[in-house]
């Protein structure tokens, strides 16, 4: 079956979304992905911008090492809501 709701990106690096909080900043890892470090440069997860027919979406994810694969926290409209999920899960 196709879904028909969902949108794909185009192949260009957005710009790092901005963040209100000081407490993370974002270094890209993709196009459409970054990595979400703590003032220490610990790594918290990640934050992917994703196609929604709607707008964009930010995706709070974590790298599942013995996988190799991306575990989705949740997604959300603004970043810093995702952002915050991944600095208190």
């Amino acid at each position: 079956m196709h879904d028909t709701t969902t949108t794909s990106l185009p192949d260009i690096p957005y710009a790092s979304p901005p963040l209100t909080s000081s407490r993370e900043h974002l270094v890209r890892a993709s196009d459409h992905l970054w990595r979400v470090l703590d003032r220490s440069d610990r790594v918290l997860g990640h934050l992917r911008i994703v196609a929604d027919p709607l707008g964009l979406k930010y995706r709070a994810e974590r790298l599942h090492l013995a996988t190799g694969t991306f575990r989705v926290v949740g997604e959300f409209w603004r970043a810093d809501d995702a952002v915050s999920t991944l600095r208190y899960s």
